[in-house]
């Protein structure tokens, strides 16, 4: 039955692109060829990996850097046909995909089930579900061409208790999970306003951000009522200029349900 109380505030009539157009979900505006030059075997990849995330300390167990070797193998083989990164040196897929999707884990305690909102071809919820095999893991993308290098990622790794949703996460998605998680390039308050109604309150919100992100935290303050903002950690990953930032929101009130778009209103 639709909801019929007006009024309470409700964040979802407040969806205004206050920062300019959103790039997420745009065709590429540019034709080149991103064809990786050389597509490195399982086996060649993980004993690149090794000596990689050992030069970058990154701590990574035998099963995990094998099942990332693998996925980047599946990523390079279908990148020439479906454009899924701009990342096509084995390196830079290691350090920029794979330790940056990871490297989070060490400054904070994810809860589960967790959701990856707009998680293309699976950054960073595919390294993530490979670090912690036993969590519940929801994938959240609307590209279809997306969805399905997804399930075939799945397949051929194994992964077990990982769900994939075909569509763009919003306000009518009410999946519970104690986590969301986006390297997606949405702006910070639309997608806290796509989450309210599938993160339990308590749970939190983890943005991996660029450095300049602050104009994205201050639109967020029109959302004080229901999220507070509790982590801004700076860092940098290492032996790169690549400085990163993660935001973390945690939700303190929910919002009555949005009505749902196919329900008539009684």
């Amino acid at each position: 039955m639709a909801h019929k109380n007006k009024q309470n505030y409700s964040p979802y009539k407040a969806r205004k692109e206050k920062a300019g157009v959103s790039l997420r979900g745009q065709a590429p505006t540019s034709k080149r060829d991103f064809k990786p030059e050389q597509v490195y075997s399982i086996e060649e990849a993980n004993d690149r990996f090794a000596d990689i995330f050992r030069n970058h300390q990154f701590e990574c167990s035998h099963e995990e850097r094998r099942k990332l070797a693998h996925f980047y193998h599946l990523l390079m083989k279908n990148q020439e046909h479906q454009n899924f990164t701009r990342l096509l040196k084995l390196r830079d897929v290691a350090i920029k995909h794979f330790i940056d999707s990871l490297i989070i884990t060490e400054m904070v305690d994810i809860k589960f089930p967790l959701i990856d909102v707009g998680t293309g071809p699976g950054f960073p919820g595919i390294p993530l579900k490979i670090r912690y095999p036993q969590e519940k893991i929801l994938l959240g993308e609307g590209v279809q061409k997306r969805v399905e290098f997804l399930k075939t990622v799945r397949e051929e790794l194994q992964l077990e208790n990982l769900d994939i949703i075909g569509r763009n996460i919003n306000e009518y998605f009410v999946y519970p999970v104690q986590s969301v998680i986006t390297r997606a390039v949405e702006d910070i308050p639309n997608t806290l306003r796509n989450v309210m109604s599938c993160l339990q309150c308590g749970g939190h919100v983890y943005f991996m951000k660029g450095p300049s992100v602050d104009p994205e935290i201050k639109m967020a303050e029109d959302l004080k009522e229901f999220y507070q903002l509790e982590q801004d950690i700076a860092y940098d990953l290492k032996h790169t200029q690549n400085q990163r930032r993660l935001v973390v929101y945690r939700k303190i009130k929910n919002a009555p349900l949005p009505e749902d778009p196919d329900e008539e209103v009684e």
